[in-house]
């Protein structure tokens, strides 16, 4: 159809039109705040899983994917990287799902232990780990959720992320590999667990489960999609599946909002004010209540663990959208409005 003159003014007063606009004004700041980092050669690739430093540390990718299943990137957002701690939430929200409440914080707490991810220290007034996202609490956590054979629990925990990812999702058995060959340290938290009475006598079966969840293959937009499904009270934008039970959701994204960055989770809840999970292969996703899931991955990562041009990105992202928790600017799901 040939367009009139003020055919296009008058679309973008359609609410197709100004979706349109809204994306693609959406999209340009994605791609400008990737312009922004990405020459940004702060901080090392992690090495202490040797496959981990094979990454090139020039990639820098970054998703944002809304609840009605719209998706913006930029960058190497495509490049495939491995989960690592960015599991923890999510085998948290199984662990809730299978035992419940009352019995799955028999095993793990919820405060911030301000210790770094791999500390192996139980909280001296409980004797728990602290909370699900260091190493300890996520160990827990895998005892709590593996099954009779390993494989299956596994393959589970798989199947749940590819439903929430709206892809099919495998594991990176050379990265498994070597995580089981350089795992002693989390072999020492298991067993101190085991001491503890954390966990039962299946140490190295639990010990499986954790190093497979976090050997599990993810990309920006999966990362993106798996934060906007949490963001969709448990249903996945693209295809509407139920995936997580709601009612437990609130849970482990408040644990996230005070536990996800480890020894950085106070900087991250006053400068970007989002909950939020990293992983040492370089990724971070964020979650906005009702409204986008947010992944960057660069694999130069800080003192912390974190990934550099990760932090930079999300901290700009909340800061020119609004999107900070206690951000009066942030009106519930009507965040695009900034943009108008």
């Amino acid at each position: 159809m040939q367009s009139v003159p003020g055919s296009e003014s008058s679309e973008k007063g359609t609410p197709e039109g100004v979706s349109r606009w809204l994306g693609s004004q959406m999209q340009k700041i994605i791609e400008n705040i990737y312009e922004q980092f990405k020459d940004v050669d702060d901080g090392t690739v992690a090495t202490y899983i040797p496959e981990l430093g094979k990454a090139d540390p020039k990639d820098f990718g970054i998703c944002l994917a809304t609840v009605d299943g719209q998706v913006f990137t930029a960058g190497n957002w495509d490049r495939e990287f491995t989960i690592q701690s960015m599991c923890k939430p999510f085998a948290f929200q199984l662990a809730l799902e299978r035992h419940g409440i009352e019995e799955t914080l028999k095993h793990v707490g919820v405060e911030p232990s301000g210790e770094a991810f791999n500390s192996i220290e139980l909280d001296p007034k409980t004797g728990r780990p602290f909370n699900p996202m260091v190493n300890a609490g996520a160990i827990a956590v895998a005892s709590l959720i593996k099954q009779s054979p390993v494989e299956a629990g596994v393959e589970a925990f798989v199947e749940k992320m590819g439903k929430a990812a709206g892809r099919k999702l495998r594991i990176d058995w050379s990265v498994m590999a070597s995580e089981t060959a350089t795992g002693n340290r989390n072999r020492a938290i298991a067993y101190l667990l085991l001491n503890a009475g954390i966990i039962d006598q299946e140490v190295l079966e639990s010990l499986q489960q954790y190093f497979a969840q976090c050997s599990m293959l993810v990309n920006c937009k999966d990362l993106a999609m798996m934060a906007a499904t949490m963001a969709n009270i448990g249903n996945q934008p693209v295809t509407g599946e139920p995936v997580f039970d709601f009612q437990l959701l609130k849970h482990v994204m408040a644990v996230m909002f005070s536990c996800g960055l480890y020894d950085y989770a106070g900087n991250w809840a006053f400068e970007v004010g989002l909950p939020a999970k990293s992983g040492v292969s370089g990724g971070i996703f964020g979650v906005v209540n009702r409204q986008l899931g947010i992944a960057v991955y660069s694999p130069r990562l800080d003192a912390q663990g974190n990934s550099v041009r990760g932090i930079l990105a999300c901290k700009e992202l909340a800061s020119h959208l609004g999107l900070h928790s206690f951000d009066f600017s942030n009106v519930g799901s009507s965040f695009m409005q900034w943009l108008l």
